[in-house]
């Protein structure tokens, strides 16, 4: 079933609904009402959307891969669908010209949307839309929990937006977790449980998350991406993301089975060489849409219920789904366009060049970023606590690090990423999110994982030939930030531990972070 239909009309059109490639979901508001005989289903694959970004080939593939399944299984379904593949129409720009393109194909009465996910393919879907003189009706994205509306209200007449002051309640009202009117267990959070790391034993056997091998359309995409994109980052040899609705329920349960029990005790280790540990993988599927934030919530909480997982577990792993995800969605369109260029702490390097090798002496570094451009893939801490943190003790401009981020990971797409990368770990934006700069020196990965035992490099030393760049480099951040973080009741101590180094010690960490930009920085 593979192929676009004709690029003509058969019959008139009275809706093209414009499906995006993260929305991959048959209950979108769009279909509601949808007739087959009189609408018409629009998608488009266009090379923009690779290249504003060096885009890994493992994530272009996937998003292309999924957005063809699901076209035929719409043909299945009689719908008529007009799809653009890539490299159809080498003139097609944008997401928006293309759109134009088709309101002059088909001259349809309504042109229908969900939501889009990204600021700017709105705006350009929108522009398109007024220079055709096209009605344009933009339907709410029911696959979050909350709306837009939802979180503007919660924020009136906050000063500040944190994460638990908008979980609790919602959590309570979507009734997960929940023993009446009570959290399960008696507490909204586990963290204090959820820290753990492997020790020297390290991790053991892991149980591997289930693969789904290429079918025939996945090959066929990746022989058009390898083509087109060659200089892209990305080993499609391993790729075996799930790209359909029926694998994301596989990928669903098999995480909930044989990964949830352990998930939040060692939600924040690292181990050397092992990229997947006992994380979901499903951040992919829900941002594509073939996975439902509640379906996914409800399906841990069914595992507590049965006793298959620990509360700890399971409630970290919702606080992600139902909290973290719509929170950061939240903040996203509360603050966009104006928070892509926020730079709260000035930082003004370049990316090193290291972040699209991996060549590094650091081995937490080299492990994350060779992981990262083999598999688009890194687990929260290490894109938190190690790329993240590096890059911001480092200086490097927020905006930068959002575009490598963008790049690099299978399941980015803007509405998560960037505030998770410029607020979150970059504190670019001054504390909308995070109340302090997370900032930490190599002692933190030396307890987190295994790395340090095999680096060249010593967490505990701040200057010298042995000194580990993040730890020089994080006693030079307090120092260069010293008015900021002194102005933080959660941060003074660090001011306080960088004056009892003593005048020597501290110009030798002065001058080690120097020369390591100078050494390290990129183009």
């Amino acid at each position: 079933m593979g192929g676009a239909l004709s690029r003509k009309s058969a019959k008139s059109v009275r809706r093209l609904v414009f499906v995006l490639g993260d929305q991959l979901n048959r209950d979108s508001a769009v279909f509601e009402g949808h007739d087959p005989e009189l609408d018409m289903v629009f998608m488009a694959e266009v090379a923009h959307e690779s290249t504003k970004v060096k885009s890994h080939k493992a994530r272009t593939t996937l998003f292309l891969s999924a957005m063809r399944h699901f076209r035929d299984s719409l043909l299945k379904d009689k719908f008529r669908v007009d799809y653009l593949e890539i490299g159809q129409a080498a003139g097609t720009a944008t997401l928006g010209t293309a759109l134009s393109e088709a309101i002059d194909r088909h001259r349809p009465a309504e042109v229908v949307v969900c939501e889009p996910g990204e600021h700017a393919v709105e705006m350009d879907i929108r522009e398109a839309a007024h220079r055709k003189g096209a009605s344009l009706r933009i339907d709410p994205d029911r696959h979050f929990l909350t709306s837009k509306e939802d979180f503007k209200a919660f924020a009136k007449g906050r000063k500040a937006l944190r994460l638990e002051h908008f979980y609790r309640p919602l959590r309570a009202k979507l009734g997960i977790l929940m023993d009446g009117a009570q959290p399960a267990g008696g507490q909204w959070n586990y963290d204090h449980d959820n820290r753990g790391s492997f020790g020297k034993g390290g991790p053991g056997l892991l149980p591997a998350p289930v693969s789904f091998p290429p079918d025939h359309l996945t090959r066929k995409v990746i022989e058009s991406v390898e083509s087109m994109f060659a200089g892209h980052p990305g080993d499609l040899s391993q790729f075996d993301w799930p790209v359909t609705r029926a694998q994301a329920l596989e990928a669903l349960e098999d995480f909930i089975a044989h990964r949830l029990p352990l998930f939040g005790q060692y939600q924040d280790a690292m181990w050397q060489g092992q990229p997947w540990l006992y994380h979901s993988r499903l951040s992919v599927a829900l941002n594509l849409k073939l996975l439902n934030p509640m379906e996914v919530a409800l399906k841990a909480e069914e595992a507590y219920r049965s006793g298959a997982a620990p509360l700890a577990s399971v409630e970290g792993f919702v606080r992600q789904i139902v909290g973290w995800r719509e929170y950061v969605r939240g903040i996203y369109w509360m603050h966009m366009p104006g928070y892509l260029e926020l730079n709260r702490l000035g930082a003004e390097l370049p990316l090193p060049d290291f972040y699209w090798s991996g060549k590094t002496d650091m081995a937490c570094m080299a492990d994350a970023i060779g992981q990262t451009l083999r598999l688009g893939y890194a687990h929260h801490i290490q894109r938190l606590m190690v790329t993240g943190l590096f890059a911001m003790l480092f200086g490097v401009n927020p905006k930068r690090v959002h575009e490598w981020y963008l790049a690099v990971y299978v399941d980015a797409v803007e509405w998560v990423e960037l505030p998770n990368t410029l607020g979150m770990s970059q504190y670019g934006d001054g504390g909308i999110m995070a109340s302090k700069p997370y900032a930490a020196s190599g002692k933190y990965i030396e307890r987190m994982g295994n790395h340090c035992r095999q680096c060249r490099f010593d967490p505990g030393v701040a200057t010298g030939p042995e000194a580990c760049p993040f730890t020089t480099l994080y006693w030079d951040f307090v120092d260069r930030h010293r008015n900021l973080i002194a102005g933080n009741p959660r941060m003074l101590m660090q001011v306080k531990n960088l004056d009892g180094k003593g005048a020597d010690e501290i110009r030798g960490i002065r001058e080690g972070a120097r020369r390591m930009r100078l050494e390290m920085a990129g183009d």
